[in-house]
């Protein structure tokens, strides 16, 4: 009897039951999930408890819709290009000049930094935000001081918000007490903190709610997309919505082109009322350097953010063609509080799931669920992408960016990098520093002072080089010194279109 229905549920296996097999196999994973997020939170009690319980809501929406996805989330074919009207030039939406009353604008405004990194991959500990880029001043000097000149110069109360992570929320609010005396207003709110999953079981690899010791590699903050939950059940969406505010100017902390820009503010707070624009994605044009950056595409009759993770790998060239996918999104975003609020309260804010592999210290497989804040696109009313300059896409991920931003090719005033006008191109010079410039110590010691770079295209430096004082770089400038060599470019020196390689030591004496 056993046998004969063992073959009998084989059959119905074959005869179209594996579907119901695999809903069986996701059902008691999300179960045994469920049952293990519990025991998590009974290893702590009180305020954090009530904390992780919410994140962990989030977290088993996006566990649940994990199980779910079956095959790549775009069907290749279906895959249209915007309409005309869905991406606007910049210049086209400048041309309307600004309202006699800026300030009625900016006081509809939230300015919100990207802040959850940690400056590990540039060498440095504590959060990115700390790190000096410019006379000394730390990306998060830069944004208040931008911020703080808006105020005074327009009478405004622009307030700034800082969404950071259990990486970098308790260094960023020591750090914040220097600000009390400026003209601004901080507010800050931490995104979720989920759980890695070990990649063979699906299953939690933390013991309990603790960040201590090996435990701490068991836990994540989830990607940018967590902004929308994060913020609304923080209270702080709601407080500045009481407050008369409308928009949100959302961007990377490291981004130093993404300052408020009063034109796309007033095309957005001009529109009739339900013709308002829920959400702008400031797209800029593709250069051979961007071509794994997210771009826009028309899809099921909505303008939707592709990223490459989402493109089939026989489609991955394709994607990265310049002239196919012409534009990237900067993560300049620009998006309506009252929509985020409906969104969030109507449970309707869908964005692709980003499965993120890691390896642990200890060798262990996991995988990190993610999502992207450019992928709520699709779920806004109006939403439109505009194609900005390129002077508003300049993030500082590596110290080759961080010597760009150091050096006279800009010059600062008020927060706000701007290109010099000595620069006769306005295109930024390709930079390419090697491993031994990586970290962000070792790359100041490298320099004596940051060489003028005004007329310079193109820089490649690999292995053990210094430079001295007043250096000139011009053209394209190649300095190799291979492995066992050293080479210093002696103070004062001007190189135009040189290539420099072997062994060059100058001593002291």
């Amino acid at each position: 009897l056993w046998l004969h229905v063992e073959i009998l549920s084989i059959k119905s296996v074959a005869n179209g039951g594996m579907a119901q097999f695999q809903e069986m196999m996701r059902q008691q994973l999300e179960s045994s999930m469920h049952d293990e997020l519990e025991k998590l939170l009974d290893t702590t009690t009180g305020a954090e408890r009530e904390v992780s319980k919410k994140d962990f809501e989030g977290f088993k929406n996006l566990f649940h819709r994990f199980l779910q996805v079956k095959g790549p989330s775009v069907e290749w074919i279906k895959i249209q290009r915007p309409p005309e009207d869905s991406i606007q030039p910049y210049d086209k939406i400048a041309a309307r000049g600004l309202p006699d009353n800026v300030a009625n604008s900016l006081n509809k405004l939230v300015v919100v930094k990207l802040n959850g990194g940690l400056g590990t991959s540039m060498g440095c500990k504590g959060p990115k935000s700390l790190i000096s880029v410019r006379n000394e001043n730390t990306f998060l000097d830069l944004t208040v001081q931008q911020i703080e000149h808006l105020n005074k110069t327009y009478n405004t109360d622009v307030p700034l918000v800082l969404m950071n992570s259990f990486n970098t929320d308790e260094d960023t609010k020591k750090i914040l007490q220097k600000y009390t005396h400026h003209r601004v207003k901080i507010h800050t709110f931490n995104q979720s903190r989920y759980p890695r999953v070990n990649k063979e079981s699906l299953l939690p690899v933390s013991t309990n709610l603790s960040m201590n010791g090996q435990n701490a590699e068991g836990w994540y903050p989830p990607g940018h997309g967590d902004i929308y939950a994060s913020f609304y059940n923080s209270g702080l969406l709601d407080q500045l919505i009481e407050q008369g505010k409308e928009y949100i100017f959302v961007s990377n902390i490291d981004n130093l082109g993404a300052t408020v820009d009063l034109h796309i503010l007033h095309h957005l707070v001009s529109q009739p009322n339900g013709k308002r624009c829920e959400f702008v994605m400031e797209v800029t044009d593709k250069t051979r350097a961007d071509v794994k950056g997210g771009t826009l595409i028309q899809y099921e009759g909505k303008l939707r953010l592709l990223e490459i993770a989402q493109v089939p790998k026989t489609h991955v060239d394709e994607f990265k063609s310049v002239s196919k996918f012409k534009i990237f999104n900067t993560n300049n975003l620009w998006i309506s509080l009252p929509a985020i609020k409906r969104l969030q309260e109507q449970n309707a804010m869908d964005m692709e799931i980003i499965v993120n592999p890691k390896t642990l210290d200890g060798g262990q497989n996991v995988i990190q669920l993610e999502t992207a804040v450019g992928a709520a696109i699709k779920c806004f009313d109006n939403a439109l992408g505009i194609n900005v300059p390129r002077s508003r896409f300049l993030p500082v991920k590596t110290t080759s960016d961080l010597l760009l931003v150091m050096s006279n090719l800009y010059s600062l005033e008020a927060g706000s990098l701007t290109m010099s006008p000595k620069r006769e191109f306005p295109t930024t010079p390709h930079v390419k520093l090697g491993s031994s410039f990586t970290k962000v110590q070792e790359y100041l010691i490298r320099f004596e002072s940051i060489p003028d770079m005004l007329e310079l295209d193109h820089l490649t430096v690999s292995g053990d080089v210094t430079f001295g004082k007043n250096v000139s770089l011009k053209g394209t400038v190649i300095i190799i010194a291979n492995h066992g060599d050293r080479i210093d470019i002696p103070a004062g020196s001007m190189l135009e279109n040189k290539i420099v390689s072997g062994n060059l030591r100058i001593l002291d004496h």
